[in-house]
């Protein structure tokens, strides 16, 4: 093989298994969980959105989304991402978010951690009315 069909060969395998660690979740209680939640709808490309429709935005839960992320077990992780993918109106989102932030709120004082902070923007937003 010549030198640059070795580079490309090499190149092309460096590519696919960056590709594929970005995908690999981060292990329970990591520091730095990456931002989760490719659900039904997604579209393809570098900047599909997170829920119902896809291509809307960001992620709509996560480690830098979710209030009470590290509060949560990898089974509430995992129920929480499913009700979110379920959500269909703005109304039902926010009303299922406030509940949420409210009993991570708690959680949190119950362990004596600190509370969660809002979320920087809206998790329901691009939702309809």
């Amino acid at each position: 093989m010549s030198t640059i069909r070795h580079a490309l060969v090499f190149a092309a395998a460096a590519l696919a298994a960056t590709v594929a660690f970005a995908q690999t979740p981060a292990p329970a209680g990591a520091a730095s969980a990456p931002v989760q939640g490719a659900g039904p709808g997604m579209g393809g490309g570098m900047g599909g959105g997170m829920g119902p429709g896809g291509g809307r935005g960001a992620a709509r839960w996560g480690q830098g989304v979710t209030p009470g992320w590290a509060l949560m077990t990898a089974e509430e992780r995992t129920a929480h991402q499913a009700k979110m993918r379920s959500m269909s109106t703005h109304g039902e989102c926010r009303a299922y978010v406030d509940q949420h932030h409210a009993d991570m709120a708690a959680r949190a004082k119950e362990r004596g951690v600190a509370v969660p902070a809002v979320p920087r923007r809206d998790p329901c937003a691009g939702l309809p009315g």
